[in-house]
């Protein structure tokens, strides 16, 4: 008796044995088919596109499941035409990334030569012509010509109607505008001098203003 317990015993071990390793074959099977074989990227240029996409096929033949992640985000941000993106798993097989380029708001001269400065806060190099938008000249940090750019956008000054931008060490800004006009704003209190600017252009009595000087406070001087 005590022989035949322990025999069903084994035939029941052996029965879940081969039950679990089907399990387990199934599974690693299915894994198997679970791996990246087609790769679609939208909203960039074809030439950027290729060198994306040249990048991106490191990735062609790996497990959907156990992507890293975080090198698809660092190769795609690499790229300084783009904005922001978009990545999605179209299971079981298929990768898209969705891209939106940057706008180019400003040419930049440096020693390296011309660029762009995109919205995406990058130097990109200027290899064609925008039209539209202003030069910068000065040694500015990014995130003060943002503070600005962000003052303007959320002022009735038209961002388009500027031609040059000029930054001085005293952290202080010069606008010039399409129409010849020289502003010079103070340190402080942008946007009441954004504001105060365009009412003296708006004003028929300046048609012939060249320069509005806003540097003192309680005091315009504008000359003609």
């Amino acid at each position: 008796m005590m022989h035949q317990q322990i025999s069903k015993k084994i035939l029941i071990y052996f029965f879940l044995f081969i039950i679990f390793s089907t399990l387990n074959n199934k599974s690693s099977n299915k894994l198997q088919f679970l791996k990246i074989e087609e790769i679609n990227i939208s909203g960039i240029d074809i030439n950027h596109k290729i060198e994306l996409m040249r990048k991106l096929n490191f990735f062609k033949y790996q497990n959907i499941f156990l992507l890293n992640e975080a090198k698809i985000i660092e190769i795609i941000n690499s790229n300084p035409y783009i904005e922001k993106f978009s990545i999605f798993k179209k299971y079981p097989s298929v990768l898209e990334v969705q891209i939106h380029t940057t706008e180019f708001i400003a040419y930049v001269k440096k020693k390296e030569g011309l660029f762009f400065l995109g919205s995406n806060r990058k130097l990109i190099l200027a290899k064609n012509e925008v039209e539209n938008i202003p030069y910068i000249f000065g040694n500015f940090d990014n995130d003060e010509f943002f503070i600005l750019k962000k003052m303007i956008d959320n002022s009735n000054f038209d961002y388009d109607e500027i031609k040059n931008l000029y930054f001085f060490p005293s952290n202080r800004w010069d606008i010039e505008t399409r129409s010849g006009v020289l502003i010079k704003l103070p340190n402080d209190k942008l946007n009441k001098s954004l504001e105060l600017s365009l009412k003296i252009l708006s004003d028929d009595s300046f048609n012939n203003v060249k320069l509005i000087d806003l540097r003192q406070n309680n005091q315009i001087i504008i000359n003609e």
